[in-house]
């Protein structure tokens, strides 16, 4: 009797090694939860005080409590727009809990989105800023309200790819609201050299000009990243040769 072979007994090929996730493949969304946290945190417990000396943004000189007191509506409201949407953009959580995903995604929607939207369109018409601000605020409002809105449609109707690529867009406008911030210092990083010279020293223009600059800047560039993500094309994994 013959013994075996590797003709007749071919010895099992090990598996590939699989290669290491790019670093933008990587888990992110602890990072951005810690993000999310933290500017909640610093933000939500000056308006739960009802005390208009807590508020961080200047209030509207005429009626100060009533601006106050939307602003606090918008903030606590959008607390939970952007806590739930986090939870949307979650890979893991739609994967394997895909009925916390829908609960999440009507809190998103109805808790957070409609009257966060709503307050935010009363505070951009209070808003001390200048009318370049206030109408770039209302243009983000409007926009949430519109992409948000067109992605729960496209759920409804069980079309799942257009929501996910518009709830993508959602949340670009959702987190502007803290990209805003990093916007804010550095265009008065920008603007700071022309102090002296085109603003005769005066700080408060400046930081009226960065800010109105930020309010823009926040949403525009989040939406363009947002749709390229979604228009760029992946790599196709190089397939590997199976044993005959």
């Amino acid at each position: 009797m013959s013994e075996p072979t590797l003709l007749t007994h071919p010895e099992p090929e090990s598996p590939p090694a699989q290669a290491k996730p790019k670093w933008y493949r990587r888990p992110w969304i602890v990072p951005l939860f810690v993000i999310v946290g933290l500017f909640v945190a610093a933000r939500l417990p000056s308006y739960l005080t009802f005390d208009t000396s807590d508020s961080l943004v200047e209030l509207q000189s005429a009626f100060p409590e009533t601006h106050y007191l939307m602003l606090s509506g918008h903030i606590l409201f959008g607390s939970i727009a952007i806590i739930t949407c986090s939870m949307q953009v979650w890979p893991w959580l739609r994967q394997h809990h895909p009925k916390v995903h829908r609960i999440s995604g009507r809190v998103y929607v109805f808790a957070g989105v409609v009257p966060s939207g709503l307050f935010a369109l009363v505070v951009s018409i209070l808003s001390v800023i200048g009318p370049a601000g206030k109408i770039g605020n209302v243009f983000l409002a409007l926009l949430w309200f519109a992409v948000t809105f067109t992605g729960l449609v496209a759920a409804r109707r069980r079309r799942y790819q257009e929501h996910r690529r518009w709830m993508i867009r959602s949340f670009a406008l959702c987190v502007s609201i803290v990209v805003n911030r990093v916007w804010l210092v550095l265009f008065m990083l920008a603007l700071m050299p022309f102090l002296d010279g085109y603003y005769g020293g005066d700080i408060d223009p400046l930081i009226e000009d960065a800010a109105v600059a930020s309010i823009w800047t926040s949403w525009v560039v989040n939406l363009m990243i947002a749709q390229w993500w979604l228009d760029r094309k992946p790599r196709r994994r190089a397939r590997t040769p199976q044993p005959a």
